[in-house]
C-alpha cells in the first residue's frame, strides 16, 4: 500500500507540477541556444512582417463558423469579423448551420453578400466543419465560434505566423473575463478557479510552442493551411486537438500566438464547467481511438508533451482515488498517512460544500433589484 500511495502521489505531482518544471527548464535552454546562435551570426536584425500592411501581400482567408441555434449571436459575430483590420475583401465568411431551428437564415439575411450560409441537418460540429471546408476557396482557414469576439488584429496576427513555412497551424489566445476581474467575472461562482486554471493552461501551450508544437489549439480562435486539413470523423469531439495533432505528425509546427486574442465569458456555474470538463476528457479518450500512433514515440514528434499534457490528465482521477484509498488503509499505523488522509478528506468535503453552495445559489431566485438591473 505504501508503494501505491507514493506512486499515485508522484504521478499527480508530475502531471501538474513536474511537467511544467520540465517545460520551464526546456524553454530556457531553447531560448539560450537561440541567443547564442544570434550572437555567433553577428546578431539577427528584426525583419518586418510580410503582412505588415493591408495590401495584396495578405493571403485570402476563409473564416469558418459552425453554429447551431446561434441566430441571436451571429449578426454581432459577423460584424466583429468584418470590423477586423484585415482587408475585408480578402475575407470569406462561411457559416455552417448545424441543424438550427431558430431561423438562422433570417438572422443572416442582411449579410447575404458577405456570408455563405450552409444549411445542414443536425450532423454535429465536426461534420459541419468538414462541409464548410469543402466550400472554402482560400488557402488559409480561420476557425471561430459564434459566442466569442476577436480583437481587431486577431486574424492578421494569426495569418502572419504562416510566413514561416514550417508552421501548419496557429492558435490564438482566448481571454476569459474572469482573468481580468470585473463585474461579469464576480457574478460567476467559479470564475476565480477557471481564470487561474486557464492562465496555467495557456502558459503550457506557450511553452510547448517554444520547444516545438502545442498540443491542441484554442477552438474559438485558430488558423491552419487549407491543404493540411484532413476531414474529421463525424463524431469527433475535440476538433481543436485532433486536427492540430495530425498536422504535427506530418512534420509541421502548431504554434501559440498570444497577441491574436479572442474574448469570452467564463461558465456561469459549476454544472456548465463540469459539462465542459467531462466533454474534454471524453474527447481525449476518443483521440486515442482515432490516432493510436500518438502513443508511439517515433510516430509522434511531440510525444513527451502529448503524454504529459493530455494523457496524464486522463489518469489523474484514478490516481486520486488510489491515493485516498491507500492513505485511508495506512492511516491507522502512521501519523503521516493519517494526516494525508485527513487533508484529502477535508479537501473533498470543502469541494462538496462549495458544490452545494453553488447549487443553492443557482436555485435561489435573484433579488428583484438585481433582476431589474440586469434587465436594464
Amino acid at each position: 500500500m505504501e508503494a501505491l500511495f507514493w506512486l499515485s502521489a508522484a504521478f499527480i505531482v508530475y502531471a501538474y507540477v513536474g511537467y511544467p518544471a520540465v517545460l520551464a527548464v526546456w524553454t530556457r535552454t531553447v531560448a539560450s541556444r537561440h541567443r547564442q546562435a544570434a550572437v555567433q551570426e553577428g546578431g539577427v536584425e528584426a525583419q518586418p512582417s510580410p503582412f505588415a500592411s493591408a495590401d495584396a501581400r495578405c493571403p485570402r482567408v476563409s473564416v469558418i463558423i459552425a453554429a447551431r441555434n446561434e441566430a441571436r449571436r451571429l449578426p454581432a459575430r459577423i460584424d466583429n469579423i468584418l470590423a477586423s483590420d484585415y482587408p475585408t475583401d480578402r475575407i470569406e465568411i462561411i457559416v455552417a448551420s448545424d441543424g438550427s431551428t431558430d431561423d438562422t437564415a433570417s438572422a443572416l439575411a442582411a449579410y447575404r453578400d458577405r456570408v455563405t450560409l450552409l444549411t445542414l441537418p443536425a450532423i454535429g460540429k465536426a461534420a459541419a466543419l468538414n462541409a464548410a471546408v469543402l466550400h472554402a476557396r482560400h488557402p488559409i482557414l480561420v476557425f471561430a465560434d459564434a459566442r466569442q469576439r476577436f480583437a481587431p488584429d486577431a486574424i492578421r496576427r494569426m495569418v502572419a505566423a504562416f510566413a514561416d513555412p514550417r508552421v501548419g497551424a496557429v492558435s490564438g489566445e482566448l481571454i476569459i473575463d474572469c482573468e481580468q476581474g470585473g463585474e461579469a467575472a464576480e457574478r460567476s461562482t467559479i470564475g476565480d478557479g477557471v481564470g487561474a486554471y486557464w492562465k496555467y493552461e495557456k502558459w503550457l501551450r506557450r511553452s510547448e510552442a517554444i520547444v516545438g508544437s502545442t498540443v491542441g489549439v484554442t477552438g474559438a480562435a485558430y488558423a491552419m493551411r487549407r491543404w493540411l486539413w484532413q476531414p474529421l470523423p463525424a463524431d469527433a469531439i475535440l476538433d481543436d486537438v485532433l486536427g492540430p495533432m495530425r498536422i504535427v505528425r506530418r512534420g509541421y509546427r502548431v504554434i501559440f500566438e498570444p497577441s491574436a486574442r479572442a474574448f469570452d465569458r467564463a461558465a456561469s456555474d459549476a454544472a456548465a464547467e463540469l459539462h465542459r470538463k467531462v466533454r474534454t476528457l471524453a474527447g481525449n479518450f476518443q483521440l486515442l481511438r482515432y490516432e493510436p500512433r500518438l502513443l508511439v514515440p517515433g510516430q509522434n514528434p511531440v510525444w513527451l508533451q502529448f503524454v504529459s499534457h493530455k494523457l496524464a490528465r486522463l489518469f489523474v482521477p484514478y490516481a486520486l482515488i488510489l491515493l485516498f484509498i491507500s492513505s485511508a488503509w495506512l492511516a491507522a499505523g502512521s501519523v503521516f498517512y493519517a494526516l494525508a488522509f485527513a487533508v484529502q478528506a477535508l479537501f473533498y468535503g470543502l469541494a462538496l460544500y462549495g458544490a452545494l453552495l453553488d447549487r443553492r445559489a443557482r436555485l435561489t431566485p435573484a433579488p428583484a433589484a438585481e433582476v431589474f438591473r440586469e434587465a436594464a
